[in-house]
């Protein structure tokens, strides 16, 4: 790579990697081939990288202006005019309220350049400091020309809710919602569970409720398992809807509710065989009865039908819970649209007939008219599935909660979904994202996602971007960014290519946090990213700097020893929990589950004998910093084996490690409900795809029996774990509630 010198210019200039580090610090080269791959990607045609590279440095000048900047409100950096030297320039800015301002001539030039031999200068224009949020434009006129420039104005950092601003702390519950069912859902926990959650969490003084990704699968079986690789991140699952809870079903006749009814007890029978959900039977139940609503109510009555069914309202005042109209919810029609197709030639667009692989043909025209009954159908479904998660988070609200639902982000859709269809011109389809090789992966992984393209999502005023998140903080009071570390940048790999054959690609960061923090301004939201692993030291700085917090998880907090940290020395601008969906629980770590399950399923990358020993030396060491910290005197009573601790032990150990985060400075401490009742299973198993029963199982008690929602709210070992997490508050601990292993009372 070192050898073609222009190469290596029109990767940098790209933004694509030649050489990066890996876990262990080492300097790893990137194959030419792989950089010239991921070049073609982003649409830069690498044959001649000389020319490639004198057009790629030219592109900002023949440009002008950006197509979009995105800039601090406070103290917004100057934007940047090309013009032929010496050309005079009138500038102003017009904000979105439509007041427009002057602005000052561009400054004197920073930068000059010959440009088809002509003389050129790039000069600034400064903007007016204290800038409202939100979507303003630059006008520059150039003589009878005129250029244009979206220009977004962001707060510097994400507010969050007022009641958690620093230095307060605050507490809550992490869950997997399809996991925890009630007697009144449909086999899996819903949007109705969710409601009932967060009165419970509310009103035992939480203030979070984290729930797994939301985000909408194909409307086909069989229905994906995973909710971090989902068609679309914009919608979300009509799989959690509770039909009852719709007004159809309540201004539905004595029949068709006995046979929507009749459905639900279909589901209940047939959603747990041997104890594992199956999505499969729960949306073939819960579908048939939304259809029947749907129909019942006058849904898709006529071809021309889009509006769904009439529920009494004015047609051209269709909104939704935050009175958003159809139309004002970006791409519902093109979401529905795939979803219509979907039914008919299957759940990836790629295999469709050639004619439909965009939303924009002829084809597709005539389809939205062919499939109007169904487009109206699933865009119903959104309406219904927003009304109830605002019920939901109207809930929390209800109940104390400061933030109340916070909705975790994937990173990426199913290549063959929705939103890639939709977005493929933002997307580089033909490639995916993962990871480089390293220790645990030796040949990388790759996820099956395809990344953003930065400059073409530049180019299109990040509005993608923004709309994504916009659509999920609509419904509910903050995100988690999963792998936040994607807006710095993200492993490419091309297609076909193997992980091991891909190479990094760098996004802004400054311009992604900035619109995520406009977002979440704007809905008093806050923001978390999940930032685990290999991270630079200026990513958390970033993170801090913007107010998104980090993310803290006991099993990872370590020294550069690798002996477990104590919790005065934890980040404090995070979120921390004990374990996460993708780790053991605090139970099965205890117990070396973890170990047992992956040797069983040959995924150890050393010997059993290695693992076990490596594992009991990390968990021993946790147990010297219990007792280090007064929460465990004495030895831990075992089995009569010695393998294993006594079922009580166990408990107060749990207990003890939860009491690690109390102590810390983390703003945010969450548990798992699983965790006070000694559920050994993870609900997944990285590496697994039909070997282990990822995103299937229920929160289990310590003797393997499901724990259901009605449960959670009464269950005393679940109410000590709530009490002990509410001293992040400096709430007083009643007496007898909670008692650590030889520990003692005091406040953290």
């Amino acid at each position: 790579m070192a050898a073609d010198r222009d190469l290596v210019d029109l990767a940098e200039v790209s933004g694509v990697a030649t050489a990066y580090r890996d876990a262990e610090g080492a300097l790893v080269q990137a194959a030419p081939r792989t950089v010239r791959a991921v070049l073609r990607l982003l649409g830069i045609d690498p044959s001649d990288p000389a020319a490639a590279l004198t057009a790629a440095r030219e592109a900002p000048w023949r440009r002008r202006l950006p197509a979009c900047a995105v800039v601090s409100a406070g103290a917004p950096r100057p934007i940047v005019v090309h013009l032929p030297a010496g050309t005079a320039a009138r500038a102003e800015l017009e904000l979105d309220s439509g007041r427009r301002i002057p602005l000052d001539p561009p400054g004197d030039p920073a930068e000059r350049r010959n440009l088809d031999g002509e003389p050129w200068e790039a000069r600034p224009l400064t903007l007016p400091a204290g800038l409202p949020l939100g979507d303003h434009v630059l006008h520059v006129a150039v003589g009878s020309r005129r250029l244009r420039c979206a220009l977004v104005a962001v707060p510097d950092a994400v507010p969050g809710p007022a009641a958690l601003a620093e230095p307060a702390r605050a507490w809550g519950w992490m869950i997997q919602l399809y996991a925890l069912r009630s007697a009144s859902s449909w086999g899996m926990g819903d949007y109705a569970d969710l409601v009932d959650l967060v009165d419970w969490s509310g009103q035992a003084g939480a203030d979070v409720l984290l729930v797994n990704p939301l985000h909408a699968a194909a409307p086909t079986l069989p229905v994906a398992a995973s909710p971090y690789s989902p068609v679309s991140r914009r919608f979300a699952a009509p799989l959690y809807l509770r039909p009852e809870a719709t007004p159809e079903y309540a201004r539905a006749d004595e029949r068709t509710r006995a046979v929507v009814d009749e459905f639900a007890r279909e589901a209940r029978r047939d959603g747990r065989p041997d104890g594992l959900l199956d999505r499969d039977a729960v949306w073939r139940a819960k579908s048939a009865a939304l259809e029947l609503l749907f129909r019942a109510a006058g849904g898709g009555s006529s071809p021309d039908d889009r509006s769904g069914p009439d529920d009494g309202s004015d047609p051209d005042d269709r909104s939704g819970p935050d009175g958003d109209t159809d139309a004002a919810i970006q791409g519902l029609d093109d979401f529905a649209t795939w979803c219509a197709l979907a039914e008919r030639h299957g759940p990836d667009w790629r295999v469709w007939p050639a004619e439909l692989a965009h939303p924009g043909t002829p084809a597709v025209a005539a389809a939205r008219v062919e499939l109007a009954d169904r487009i109206a159908f699933h865009a119903w479904l959104q309406r219904c599935c927003d009304a109830q998660l605002a019920a939901a988070q109207a809930a929390a609200r209800g109940a104390g909660m400061a933030a109340g639902i916070v909705h975790d982000l994937a990173v990426g859709v199913d290549p063959g979904g929705a939103d890639a269809w939709a977005l493929q011109d933002v997307l580089a389809v033909d490639a995916t994202v993962g990871a480089p090789p390293d220790t645990f992966n030796q040949q990388g992984q790759d996820w099956g996602l395809p990344p953003w393209r930065p400059q073409a999502l530049a180019d299109a005023g990040y509005a993608p971007f923004r709309q994504m998140v916009a659509a999920v903080l609509r419904r509910g009071g903050g995100l988690r960014v999963d792998h936040i570390l994607g807006l710095f940048r993200l492993w490419w790999i091309p297609r076909g290519a193997g992980a091991v054959n891909g190479t990094y690609v760098r996004y802004d960061a400054e311009a992604m946090l900035g619109l995520i923090a406009l977002e979440a301004a704007r809905t008093g939201a806050v923001v978390v990213g999940e930032d685990l692993g290999t991270v630079e030291p200026s990513v958390a700085t970033t993170l801090a700097r913007t107010g998104v917090l980090g993310s803290t998880v006991l099993w990872f907090e370590q020294d550069d020893s690798g002996r477990p940290l104590p919790p005065t020395r934890y980040r404090a601008a995070t979120m921390a929990s004990v374990t996460t969906h993708d780790l053991p629980t605090a139970a099965g770590y205890l117990e070396g589950e973890h170990v047992r399950l992956r040797a069983g399923l040959r995924l150890l990358g050393r010997s059993e004998q290695a693992e076990t020993g490596g594992w009991r030396a990390e968990r021993d060491a946790l147990l010297d910093l219990l007792r280090a910290e007064g929460l465990l005197t004495g030895p831990a009573d075992m089995t009569a084996d010695g393998a294993q601790f006594t079922p009580q032990v166990r408990t107060e150990l749990v207990f003890a490690l939860h009491r690690l985060l109390v102590r810390s400075p983390c703003r945010i401490v969450l548990a798992a409900p699983g965790d006070a009742l000694g559920d050994l299973h993870q609900p997944n198993l990285p590496g697994t795809v039909d070997a282990y029963p990822n995103w299937r199982l229920p929160v289990r008690d310590a003797d393997g029996g499901e724990v259901t929602v009605e449960r959670l709210r009464t269950d005393p070992a679940v109410a000590r774990l709530g009490a002990l997490l509410a001293e992040v508050r400096g709430d007083p601990l009643p007496m007898g509630l909670f008692s650590p292993l030889g520990g003692d009372r005091r406040h953290p």
